[in-house]
This record gives C-alpha cells, sequence and structure tokens, in this order.
C-alpha cells in the first residue's frame, strides 16, 4: 500500500494541468485526437520522470506538450513530402488528383510493411537520399543497401500488381 501512495501524489500533482494543457495543444493541433495524445503523452512522461520537481510541474508539461505538438507538424509535413515524392507528376483533373493522392497513400501504407532496413532505405529514398548516404547513416555497407533496396522495391512492385489484380 505505500508503494502506491507516491504514484497517487505523482497523479494528484499532474491532473489538475489537464484542461490547461489541452487548450494549449487545441490552439496548434486540428484534431481532437491528436490533442488529447499530446496531453496523455506529457501526463505519462512526467509521472515517470524520475527526477521531476515538484515546484516545475507546470512548466514541465508545458514543454513537454509544446513539443509534442511540434512532432505532430512534423511528421505530417513527412508524410506529405513522402505522398508527393512516391507520386510527383501533376493530375489533370480532380478525380485524377484523388486517384493519385490515394494512390500514394496506399503505396507509403505498403512501405510500412516492409522489413526494418528495407523499410528504412525505400523511406531514405524517398526524403532524396542516395543509396551510399543511407548506408552511411544505417551503419551497413553499399552493396548490403543496395541489396535491401532491390528487394523492397521488388516486393512494393509485387504488391502493387496483386493489387490492381484485385
Amino acid at each position: 500500500m505505500a508503494e502506491h501512495a507516491p504514484a497517487a501524489r505523482r497523479w494528484e500533482l499532474l491532473l489538475p494541468h489537464q484542461d490547461r494543457l489541452r487548450g494549449l495543444a487545441w490552439m496548434r493541433l486540428s484534431s481532437r485526437q491528436d490533442v488529447e495524445d499530446c496531453v496523455q503523452e506529457a501526463m505519462l512522461r512526467a509521472a515517470l520522470h524520475r527526477d521531476l520537481d515538484e515546484d516545475r510541474v507546470g512548466p514541465f508539461l508545458t514543454s513537454v506538450v509544446l513539443r509534442l505538438c511540434v512532432d505532430v507538424h512534423r511528421h505530417r509535413e513527412r508524410s506529405r513530402r513522402h505522398l508527393h515524392r512516391l507520386h510527383p507528376e501533376p493530375a489533370q483533373g480532380p478525380e485524377e488528383t484523388v486517384c493519385v493522392a490515394a494512390e500514394a497513400a496506399w503505396l507509403l501504407q505498403q512501405v510500412r510493411r516492409l522489413g526494418g532496413r528495407e523499410r528504412d532505405i525505400i523511406l531514405a529514398r524517398i526524403e532524396g537520399t542516395s543509396t551510399r548516404e543511407a548506408a552511411g547513416r544505417l551503419g551497413i555497407s553499399v552493396k548490403a543497401a543496395e541489396g535491401a533496396f532491390t528487394r523492397a522495391r521488388a516486393r512494393l512492385r509485387r504488391w502493387h500488381s496483386a493489387g490492381l489484380e484485385a
């Protein structure tokens, strides 16, 4: 029972900040789910932080929520860039625009299904990184990176063909 007392005390310090944090996140994000995710993540980080200064809980939570909001925007922008790089040619009309965006989104989902190294190499190439640079960043040989890239492209082609046949 004594072990639960510090945890309960910690949550008593954190919970009064929830509404304020939601307001901060809401001013920066458009999705209620993103707002709630950021606030809950900040609360968990604070609850699990070993050296949390009880006198600075508010500023700590504010800083974490603001940084998490930035992370959400970065993730969205990165996804948007990936979609654009997967299918960059301009569409002819609104129907074509919708189809191109849907196909690019589907392909990006397929990239996420790939295994670790193959996924990392494909995402690096989508970002415009050369195979040599990606190999250096991942700490593998250029030959291993080229092999992973080739396997990933072949797998993506198979999945794409199978999707068109269905």
